[in-house]
């Protein structure tokens, strides 16, 4: 190598560490400038040393399901919007002012993230989808729910809820939260694998001591799903510490739950094949005419045209059963628990879909579009979002040092520095019951505060932003179809939970901790 050569390698890294100083110069200065700026929330009292005083209040009240509870006095007792903790040598920033959760999930939005923590806890179950993978998701179907499939299952559901023969008309008593479950995993499963499990039915059968064992299979999967979230929120309530909770239970499950998927994913997958292989050798009018004979929409099938990856194709199901399955069924589940306590409202409701919707054995057409029309039922729906929203409380982490815009520790006005790879946890659950957003009857169930309504970030049924919930629409149009067709055959609902104090089962999403505990009165017109 000649002198000019290195003369030219050296001026190279030269430059090349000046460029890099300069950098970390910059990058200093602006994490200064934010710093000096920038102010801290208050402290939680009761944290204690590293935080373990405060994991443990947690962690027991997810044991006596009152965390929500728990989360709601901590921020009423600092009278703020915003305040921090510790865990360990972790830092976390825990808020419900809609200001804040605005910069996470929207004017920020590329400045947080789920962070590696979070899709190390899932992977096991989810692999790589919208519960563990950063950045926007998008989600598009134009026939977003089809409630003749629906309607199905509405009526297995129905076979779960006879009617005594005492001549009265009602039911036994009965939780409706267990065969809201049921009903929404078995829609799911056939709108994404062409095949639902029909849990309902095998519930029924093993009830009844009928049962072949026909359905073994799909029971089993379903047990499998239930056992591998819980374990996942679990996981979850340990933060970083998550990999100390890995039983066998919890591997086993996740074993099954992929086996059982990985069974439709291979028919897909030679269908697909089969199908590409037989247009290929058709015209372009053909290939279109083929494409428009196939009317049931299933959702494997639409992936399988875009990858033949059965890991990817297993994964993104995964994620999008649990979204679309325990979002309706705890959306459905809080809605029965305040009608059953709420007989005006029912009362109310009832006669609006009765006129709009008609009688049960002789109704007018339910439709995507009548549905969202119908206002009052739209009230109870956002209402019920508002007092239960089925995820209250999530997190985000920085993914570069940062700011949010308000909470800091002098006024509650200044911004508040973020360092990367903290965690910013936001409640949407105390932001929905907060008084200076909702006014003094914040905590009630009022459906009618809906009238003229706008609402904006202060309200997030379906978290905001670029990540919003796929599952939204199809969420709220099985919901309002479920309610109406209930309505239909029921004329009264009266509550047999004893418990006065309300109870949240957390796992990835809330549902009642007493189930729905009621007994149903059949129409008599």
């Amino acid at each position: 190598m000649s002198y000019t050569d290195n003369n030219a390698l050296r001026f190279l890294a030269t430059s090349l560490a000046v460029l890099i100083a300069l950098y970390a110069l910059i990058h200093i200065v602006i994490s200064k400038s934010i710093q000096q700026t920038a102010q801290q929330p208050p402290w939680l009292p009761e944290s204690g040393w590293l935080g373990l005083q405060a994991m443990r209040q947690s962690l027991q009240a997810d044991r006596t399901q009152t965390f929500l509870a728990l989360q709601s006095e901590r921020f009423a007792k600092l009278d703020r919007m915003t305040y921090r903790t510790r865990f360990l040598h972790r830092f976390a920033i825990h808020t419900c002012d809609p200001r804040n959760i605005q910069a996470v999930l929207g004017t920020q939005f590329k400045d947080f993230g789920l962070g590696p923590v979070r899709r190390a806890n899932f992977w096991p179950l989810l692999g790589d989808g919208i519960f563990t993978a950063d950045g926007p998701y998008c989600f598009t179907r134009d026939q977003i729910s089809d409630l003749e499939l629906e309607e199905r299952h509405v009526q297995n559901l129905l076979r779960a809820l006879p009617v005594g023969h005492d001549g009265d008309g009602w039911t036994g008593p009965v939780d409706l939260q267990p065969l809201f479950f049921r009903l929404t995993l078995d829609s799911t499963t056939e709108f994404l694998f062409g095949h639902s499990v029909d849990s309902q039915l095998t519930a029924l059968l093993a009830e009844n001591a009928d049962g072949d064992g026909a359905s073994g299979r799909e029971a089993s999967f379903a047990r499998a799903l239930n056992t591998a979230q819980q374990s996942l929120a679990t996981r979850g309530r340990l933060q970083e510490l998550y990999w100390l909770y890995n039983p066998a239970s919890f591997r086993e499950s996740c074993a099954d739950v992929h086996s059982f998927v990985d069974g439709f994913v291979q028919i897909a997958l030679e269908r697909a094949s089969s199908t590409e292989n037989r247009l290929r050798q058709k015209g372009a009018e053909e290939q279109a005419k083929e494409k428009d004979k196939r009317k049931k929409y299933v959702f494997l099938d639409e992936l399988a045209s875009q990858t033949r990856d059965s890991i990817e194709l297993r994964s993104q199901l995964l994620n999008i059963l649990l979204a679309g399955r325990d979002t309706t069924a705890s959306f459905l589940g809080w809605t029965f628990y305040l009608l059953a306590r709420h007989q005006a409202i029912f009362n109310k409701l009832r006669q609006i879909v009765l006129r709009d919707f008609g009688a049960f054995d002789q109704p007018t057409e339910i439709t995507f579009a009548r549905l969202h029309a119908c206002q009052y039922l739209q009230w109870v729906n956002r209402e019920t979002l508002r007092l239960f929203p089925v995820v209250p409380v999530n997190a985000r982490r920085a993914l570069k040092d940062t700011f949010l815009p308000v909470g800091g520790e002098a006024d509650g006005l200044s911004r508040i520095f973020i360092r990367k790879g903290q965690v910013v946890n936001y409640s949407v659950h105390v932001m929905h019951r907060h008084r200076d957003l909702w006014g003094p009857n914040a905590d009630e169930f009022v459906p009618e505060r809906w009238d003229k309504r706008q609402s904006g970030w202060e309200y997030l049924p379906f978290n905001g932003g670029a990540r919003i919930c796929l599952g939204q629409k199809f969420a709220l149009t099985n919901v309002s179809y479920v309610i109406v067709r209930l309505l239909q055959r029921f004329e009264a609902i009266e509550n047999l939970d004893s418990e006065s104090e309300t109870k949240h089962h957390l796992t990835l999403t809330d549902c009642s901790g007493t189930g729905v505990q009621v007994r149903l009165q059949k129409a008599t017109s």
